[in-house]
């Protein structure tokens, strides 16, 4: 039997036959916490999350095709893939993002799309120009919390109790009828994907990695972030819609009417707002797995809340927490983006534990996912530079999906399928490189 408590508790509450539980080989909880210097279970929490995923395709595989196989995950190399976008030649975070000391504590500020400084600088009042530094700012988004703060906080209270990954039966449909002809564990799983940054990006990524046909929709109107979506994007097909033109509607509902999951990541009510709730797309696309993300939890009064990872960190007691294990006066953020991370593959998890229930019970599933990270002693390792020969070790080569033959560099992907290895295929370089379509 797999010993890993943390896995056999998420993969309970999932419904799962628990005997799948026996194909799961992860490192030893010793050797996860050393994985990772940090005062929180990191190596665990990414070799479970990214294991969990895996296995949860490969169990879709066996009920489509009754082949079973063995999934393996190394807690250091999922320690690596929590941090696949620092491979990138530059920082992703804006020069202004980060922590404010203030009179009464430390507010962190998350700018890293062009609109979010704009923003922040038109509250207080200050124009925006290079020559402004980083010390003129002190801007507002988080406050600072301990953990004994935040569970203080009515939002926290709402939150007790509430398991990480949900699944919600949300219509009726027929069963998903088995098919032995899939190779992969995902093939043939249209997937409709409308989330960015990191957490749903990645979701999708991992889905794509298990054979999905991965369709990233983003907006015109938006600003990209290249270097992280050349990261979370690997695998995927990419179109964009203007959503404020009826045509572009009507292309969306005509995707979604064809999708067998439905991944998105928009603040919470606004899909709802716009027609296109887990309840309308139920309707309209019977079957369909309606997958979600949160930052702060689906009730309570932070419920309608944005929020990013580093937020989060900061407002509920890891930044207070982790200076604390180190003996640092200055708030310390968590070594990788741990949430968001985690976020994507239990979210990936999740969406392939419908897909089972799809074939086992059918009908129509909402997935919902939320946080939780256990505490470490501080014996880890730290976490190598994107030069260092551990990272290069672990890189795989990606042809760009531009048609120039040019390649970009990875992380390869760190569960290990002993019988449908996961895919690489293209790595789009743009937003816009297909068409609204379904293959």
């Amino acid at each position: 039997m797999m010993q890993n408590l943390h896995a056999h508790t998420l993969w309970k509450s999932t419904g799962l036959r628990d005997a799948a539980l026996n194909a799961l080989t992860l490192s030893a909880p010793e050797e996860a916490d050393a994985s990772v210097l940090s005062s929180f279970k990191i190596g665990q929490a990414a070799q479970t999350s990214i294991g969990l995923s895996a296995l949860a395709a490969a169990e879709f595989h066996a009920l489509r095709t009754s082949v079973h196989q063995d999934v393996k995950v190394e807690a250091r190399h999922a320690a690596l893939e929590f941090r696949s976008e620092a491979c990138q030649d530059r920082s992703l975070w804006d020069p202004i993002a980060g922590l404010y000391r203030t009179r009464n504590g430390y507010v962190r500020i998350h700018t890293n799309f062009p609109h979010h400084p704009r923003g922040i600088l038109v509250i207080l009042g200050l124009q925006d120009s290079p020559s402004i530094s980083r010390k003129d700012r002190n801007m507002c988004a988080t406050a600072l919390r301990s953990f004994a703060e935040w569970e203080s906080v009515p939002q926290a209270l709402s939150l007790r109790h509430t398991l990480p990954v949900v699944l919600i039966r949300i219509g009726d449909a027929p069963r998903r009828v088995p098919d032995e002809r899939f190779t992969r564990p995902l093939e043939g799983i249209r997937v409709l994907e409308f989330t960015r940054v990191i957490a749903g990006p990645v979701a999708g990524r991992t889905l794509a990695a298990h054979g999905a046909d991965v369709l990233l929709v983003t907006s015109p109107n938006l600003p990209a972030l290249p270097l992280l979506d050349a990261d979370t994007s690997r695998g995927k097909r990419t179109t964009q819609l203007d959503l404020t033109t009826e045509t572009d509607k009507n292309t969306r509902r005509e995707l979604a009417k064809e999708a067998d999951v439905f991944l998105q990541g928009y603040r919470p009510g606004g899909l709802e707002e716009k027609g296109f709730g887990p309840t309308e797309l139920a309707k309209l696309c019977p079957g369909i797995v309606y997958a979600s993300l949160n930052a702060w939890g689906w009730e309570g009064p932070w419920k309608d809340r944005r929020g990013f990872d580093s937020l989060v960190q900061t407002a509920t007691g890891f930044n207070v927490a982790e200076a604390g294990a180190f003996c640092v006066n200055e708030p310390k953020p968590l070594p990788v983006q741990a949430i968001d991370h985690a976020a994507g593959y239990l979210l990936a998890f999740g969406i392939n534990a419908a897909l089972c229930k799809t074939i086992t019970e059918g009908g129509s599933w909402e997935v919902r996912w939320l946080r939780s990270l256990g505490r470490n002693e501080l014996t880890g390792k730290p976490l190598p530079s994107k030069n260092d020969p551990e990272i290069l070790a672990v890189l795989e080569d990606w042809e760009q999906a531009d048609g120039t033959g040019r390649r970009m560099k990875a992380i390869k992907h760190s569960a290990e399928l002993s019988k449908t290895p996961v895919k690489v295929g293209k790595a789009p370089v743009e937003l816009n490189m297909n068409a609204a379509e379904w293959i």
